[in-house]
């Protein structure tokens, strides 16, 4: 009896293992914290939270507030992906119009403005609504007319900019009042970083979203067969288009938060290259670029992998242009280790292990 409950005891440890490393978020926990704890080697104080004038700084509050944005995008990325099986690029784009429109509408046209010439709320939304039809226009473009998704939103990653120079007459507009950055920056009072807020609202209305209604299940369907979900009475072709407006709908919030954060339109620079980020986001939450069952919690954990790997690279002084080398080596990395055949040979290899050590424990009691 005594010899069978160390054998017991053993095997339970090692099922509770194999569950452990067979979770989906995993392998996305295990990269965001390999790129945290790799900054302790060239700054070991990354970890350090201070309270200055009443705000909280450091690296880590830092590494949240810089990939709020990206979180935001990776929601609408996620669920683009689990339905259509592609991508949405222009999301970057979309960003721009809505800081384009928004700032616009706040500055009443011109250049520059210390005075608003409307409430923020209404400008806002003004803007979200706008790359909500942006999102629409690629909805329809992919679910109505059968476009491969990613030439469908090639269109506005091409144009998008250009439609943001439009509403700001091809300059920078510049809102210089306290009250539009504070939605950027921080509130009066509360030491959090105000996107990290808004971040975490997002995270949780669009959790209510998927835990109160079917759409959660409905987008894996259309995802996983969309002939099969068709024939069961899905409609897969709306089911596409609300994936895609939601998308445009976060792309346009997180424009709104990078507009405030840095008080102005800069349609060249603002969402610059964060469709590809946001893309890699989903990647490195362990989703399946390929469409189908989708995990929020792996491309928030992807997004801030993404971050902390950027917030890395620049604490070891390489420059913005190299930035992409790097990131994407580190990527590749990530998300080879992450492929079926690499996971299948691991699951063999410790299959066999176990087989092994069965045999090994057969022999020893014998």
């Amino acid at each position: 009896m005594k010899k069978d409950q160390p054998q017991s005891l053993s095997n339970s440890k090692d099922k509770l293992i194999t569950r452990i490393i067979h979770h989906h978020l995993f392998m996305p926990i295990a990269g965001l914290m390999v790129v945290l704890l790799s900054n302790l080697i060239t700054k070991p104080d990354f970890f350090m939270i201070s309270m200055n004038h009443g705000v909280l700084y450091g690296n880590l509050i830092d590494v949240f507030n810089r990939g709020s944005e990206l979180v935001i995008l990776a929601i609408g990325m996620t669920l683009v992906t689990a339905a259509s099986g592609g991508q949405d690029i222009s999301v970057g784009a979309v960003m721009a119009v809505s800081a384009a429109v928004c700032c616009s509408l706040l500055s009443g046209g011109a250049a520059s403005t210390n005075v608003l010439q409307m409430p923020i709320l209404v400008a806002a939304i003004a803007g979200i609504a706008v790359s909500g039809l942006c999102g629409a226009f690629n909805g329809i473009l992919v679910a109505k007319f059968k476009i491969q998704p990613m030439v469908a939103t090639l269109i506005l990653f091409t144009a998008g900019r250009g439609i943001a120079q439009l509403f700001t007459k091809g300059q920078n507009v510049y809102v210089r009042v306290d009250s539009f950055k504070i939605f950027g920056n921080f509130m009066p009072g509360i030491p959090v970083p105000t996107p990290i807020i808004i971040s975490v609202v997002t995270v949780i209305v669009m959790a209510i979203i998927l835990k109160t209604t079917t759409l959660g299940l409905y987008v894996q369907s259309v995802g996983i067969n969309s002939n099969a979900s068709r024939l069961v009475g899905l409609n897969a072709t709306r089911i596409k288009f609300i994936t895609y407006v939601i998308c445009g709908l976060l792309a346009g919030l997180a424009g709104f938060i990078s507009a405030s954060r840095i008080y102005s339109a800069d349609s060249n620079n603002i969402g610059l290259y964060l469709e590809m980020d946001a893309i890699l986001a989903v990647a490195l939450g362990g989703n399946l670029l390929s469409g189908g069952k989708f995990s929020f919690a792996g491309s928030i954990i992807g997004a801030f992998t993404i971050q902390g790997l950027t917030t890395t690279l620049y604490a070891m002084n390489v420059s913005a242009d190299q930035l992409p080398v790097y990131k994407a080596v580190v990527v590749v990395i990530i998300v080879v280790l992450q492929s079926p055949i690499v996971q299948k040979r691991l699951r063999r290899i410790q299959m066999r292990r176990k087989s092994v050590k069965v045999m090994e424990e057969g022999g020893a009691s014998a």
